[in-house]
């Protein structure tokens, strides 16, 4: 057998971190706040919509473009939330998770050696996908400020540019850092993006899970960007349902039916008595979505205020499931991946090293992320945990 059985493409990139630290939690017995998914369970119309479906035979291929009741729910849910318009006929497609979405955008608008315009920290895929593509990624870097937001040099963003520049891939609400775009900074993108003609593929899958007083900014609803804007989402997150994979890709037809090209490949179709379920979540009362983000808000206040009380300089996220922490008041030297590798035995709790989600690792090797998504007794065991073995304080939830 040949040494390099392996693609060239995917080379570096070995086994996700999730997969290490979600093995490291199992073999300690840790309180795992690494990977991003809830502990609870969905809204019950939800799940009683799927068993329904199961037991009225919804159990083979669904059609290509995913099914057609869900995608009139999408098309009325971007129309509810944002004024968007979409024809579910031609400009929705249900995908695997937003993860085949972004997948399918990658590979069926990109070429090899053309450039796309990514905002690091990113999630792990995005870069994954591009190499898959044989396109370039072209880092513009967020970084925080002395109150701990997130932002960019809109500078950087022009100056990305070249002339194989053909896309911008954008996720706000953001993974890892829990930044919301501003809508100042979304205007920025898109100027650039209409100047030269680009793509802009946005990962929205954090849509409903914005606290305090940041507001969701979809990039379609832009002056002139509708045209040239894929949207990317899923019900995953919204109606804690990661493991159905169901997303969605919308926007105008060209867009969509490039990407379709490539999904096609992928999974072709899935999760056929998941995608009406979803449908019914996506037709819910604001008072759900309304109670969904003030529950999380309190689960994010309860493990900020706990990473706080054990002594870390600590980033509030706007946004999104995750906390980031500067780990150099417990680990000196900043190595965020020893640090994460350590604090199963040394705390019994899991966190994610941020470095996994930068091009040029040396800006997030001193950050760590925690997951907030996750019952209230967890959150506050994990942080008096975290609060014993490093903490100043003797509080034992962390709780303000």
């Amino acid at each position: 057998m040949p040494d390099d059985v392996l693609t060239s493409k995917l080379a570096g990139f070995g086994t996700t971190i999730f997969a290490e630290m979600s093995a490291l939690a199992t073999e300690t017995g840790a309180i795992n706040l690494g990977q991003g998914f809830p502990d609870t369970d969905g809204p019950q119309a939800v799940l009683d919509a799927a068993i329904d479906a199961i037991r009225a035979g919804v159990n083979q291929y669904p059609p290509g473009l995913g099914d057609a009741d869900l995608r009139t729910a999408i098309a009325e849910h971007q129309r509810r939330w944002y004024g968007i318009e979409l024809d579910p006929a031609t400009q929705v497609v249900v995908t695997a998770g937003a993860t085949e979405a972004l997948a399918g955008a990658m590979l069926g608008m990109l070429d090899a050696g053309d450039e796309v315009i990514v905002f690091e920290p990113m999630y792990d895929s995005y870069q994954a996908c591009l190499a898959l593509a044989a396109a370039i990624p072209v880092p513009v870097l967020l970084s925080p400020d002395a109150d701990g937001v997130y932002g960019f040099d809109a500078a950087d963003v022009r100056d990305a540019v070249t002339d194989r520049t053909k896309l911008v891939l954008l996720n706000t609400p953001h993974n890892p850092t829990g930044k919301v775009f501003t809508r100042a900074e979304l205007d920025a993108i898109a100027a650039v993006a209409i100047e030269h003609d680009l793509i802009v593929v946005t990962d929205e899958v954090y849509e409903h899970l914005v606290f305090d007083n940041a507001e969701h900014v979809p990039m379609a609803t832009l002056p002139g960007m509708f045209e040239r804007t894929l949207t990317i989402s899923s019900g995953g997150k919204t109606f804690h349902t990661t493991g159905w994979k169901i997303g969605w890709m919308m926007g105008p037809t060209e867009l969509v039916t490039a990407a379709r090209m490539a999904k096609q490949y992928l999974t072709y179709v899935n999760g056929a008595p998941f995608q009406p379920a979803t449908a019914v979540g996506l037709r819910l009362p604001d008072s759900y979505f309304n109670q969904l983000v003030a529950d999380l808000q309190i689960a994010r206040d309860r493990l900020v205020d706990g990473l706080r009380a054990a002594g870390f300089v600590t980033h509030s996220p706007e946004a999104s499931y995750f906390a980031t922490i500067d780990i150099r008041s417990a680990q000196p030297d900043g190595d965020g991946m020893a640090f994460c590798r350590s604090l199963p035995v040394t705390a019994g709790v899991v966190a994610v090293p941020t470095e996994v989600f930068y091009m040029h690792p040396e800006h997030g090797r001193h950050l760590v992320r925690f997951a907030c998504c996750k019952q209230l007794d967890v959150i506050d065991a994990a942080v008096e945990r975290l609060v014993a073995s490093f903490g100043v304080a003797t509080t034992g939830s962390g709780a303000s």
